[in-house]
């Protein structure tokens, strides 16, 4: 008779931790899901109705993240570490168990539910004063998520900076501090740059793309065909419209994306497409040995944007992109694309022009409108400024670091963006970190991807999918921060200095400076 094997309660530990964490995701996943089907599908008067759900949901869901018999289990675990039982990515599911149960702890049920509620109410709001083109139908509810932010960041960590509490949430180890070195370094460079541009008074040709309508079906059809060419699985995803372009959904099987589409800006619907799959790519490639568990997801925002502008930057802005597709785009659209070549195409994309919305900005301009939005939430939540005060504030930074009269509306202003609504403060310096993250992989990825540029050339994403999911999909968050990842792939930590020297060996290139 063969004698038991003795099993290390420590591992019985671990598995119990699996069991809650691995429930924890699927509630997480039926709220994505709702989050989706409210910005996707829902009838607008369903508002309310979804605000009582959400905030169930959300109510449950604190409850099972703050059971008590979770914290022991993660207590005990984190003490134990340094045991011969756990591999690495064992051990980075305990450390990033610990890291959200020591926030979630000190955060009420009753702010918790609340902050749910202010998401479904804030998206309504947002809708509605756009649509009327109000700020001050939006003002309100902004003020509401501004003290009800304030609150959580003072239960999390009374003793730090609101704002570090808040970006933390979405770049972890990340400080203030080191974001107003990197704005100011930003802001010193590009500005001049976009002065230069302007003073060159001279644009690419873009006619073709703003005299012309190009109707929405046939931008579908090409989007769709591009999001699967990259490498998209439509079996595990969706692409949707919605008013603005996000990522979102339940699992890596089940990954919804959105863009939107104009007749009369080609690039925009497309642009949406190519980004939010990049996202989508980081989603569908998590690691499914650890699906469910903290070490699976995103390491952070900003290496999630990473993967996005990489696809949209450095591959559907490039020369070598255009020259495989758009013969394919110019059949969808003989009349309008009538004597363009893609290098007319690819000068367009990247033609420098300071404008008003952000997700249309070029990529010199990009990181400016990110400044901005940066400073005020950052003064909003610290009390340096009012929620009132908002309109004409941006309206006088945009004037100052664009060069650009203030915008004619609100919705091409201030409401312009639905981050606010959903309480997201903090989330929009992921953005230009994520830009200097992607030219910095991308540089790798070429050093180790045979060829790189004639593969995209000849419509083979393969590889540099392949690359991407080898290098840092699947690592999820094994890494601690997107430095020590950065370093791990690239050899260094995040170098803003290499996004200055790409945008400015690119469009001196172009702009003949």
């Amino acid at each position: 008779m063969c004698a038991a094997v003795a099993v290390n309660p420590l591992r019985s530990k671990y598995q119990k931790l699996v069991g809650h964490l691995t429930e924890i995701s699927h509630l997480q996943g039926v709220l994505g899901l709702l989050e989706w089907d409210q910005q996707v599908m829902m009838p607008s008067g369903a508002a309310s109705c979804r605000e009582s759900q959400s905030s169930i949901l959300t109510g449950i869901l604190h409850d099972k993240k703050t059971n008590q018999e979770l914290g022991d289990i993660i207590s005990e675990l984190d003490q134990s570490l340094e045991e011969n039982v756990f591999n690495e990515w064992e051990k980075a599911n305990i450390r990033d168990a610990k890291r959200a149960w020591d926030k979630e702890i000190k955060i009420p049920k009753r702010l918790a539910q609340r902050l749910s509620e202010l998401s479904s109410r804030g998206y309504a709001a947002w809708t509605e004063a756009r649509d009327r083109n109000q700020f001050s139908v939006f003002a309100p509810v902004l003020e509401d998520w501004v003290k009800a932010l304030k609150e959580k960041a003072n239960y999390i960590d009374p003793n730090r900076p609101v704002y570090d509490v808040l970006l933390d949430d979405f770049e972890r180890g990340l400080t203030s501090d080191r974001l107003e070195q990197l704005f100011g370094d930003l802001k010193e460079s590009l500005i001049p740059l976009v002065k230069k541009i302007k003073e060159k008074n001279w644009q690419p040709s873009a006619e073709f793309l703003t005299k012309n309508e190009f109707p929405v079906d046939p931008q579908v059809e090409f989007s769709h065909s591009v999001a699967r060419d990259i490498g998209f699985d439509m079996k595990c995803g969706r692409l949707d419209v919605s008013i603005h372009p996000f990522t979102g959904g339940a699992h890596p099987t089940d990954v919804r994306m959105t863009t939107r589409y104009s007749a009369t800006n080609l690039l925009s619907g497309l642009g949406g497409t190519i980004h939010e799959t990049g996202h989508s790519l980081y989603e569908q490639a998590r690691n499914k040995d650890y699906e469910n568990l903290p070490v699976s997801e995103a390491l952070s925002m900003g290496i999630h944007e990473s993967q996005s502008l990489l696809w949209e930057r450095m591959v559907g802005q490039s020369l070598p992109f255009w020259e495989h597709y758009f013969s394919k785009l110019a059949k969808l659209f003989p009349e309008q694309l009538k004597d363009v070549s893609p290098k007319d195409l690819y000068l367009a994309y990247n033609t420098v022009k300071p404008d008003y919305i952000r997700v249309e900005a070029d990529e010199v301009t990009y990181p400016l409108h990110i400044a901005i939005r940066y400073e005020i939430e950052k003064d909003l939540v610290e009390g340096k400024i009012k929620v009132t005060d908002l309109p004409a504030i941006w309206n006088r930074k945009y004037e100052e670091y664009l060069g650009i009269p203030p915008p004619p509306t609100d919705t091409l202003g201030v409401l312009q963006d639905v981050h606010w609504s959903a309480g997201l403060v903090g989330y929009f310096p992921t953005y230009t970190l994520g830009a200097i993250y992607a030219v910095q992989f991308f540089r790798q990825a070429e050093k180790e991807v045979p060829q790189l540029t004639e593969e995209i050339r000849n419509g083979n994403f393969a590889p540099l999918k392949e690359w991407l999911n080898k290098s840092i999909h699947v690592k999820g968050s094994l890494i601690p921060s997107g430095d020590e990842l950065a370093v791990s792939v690239t050899g260094e930590p995040l170098n803003a200095k290499l996004f200055g020297e790409y945008l400015v060996d690119k469009y001196s290139t172009i702009y003949n400076l």
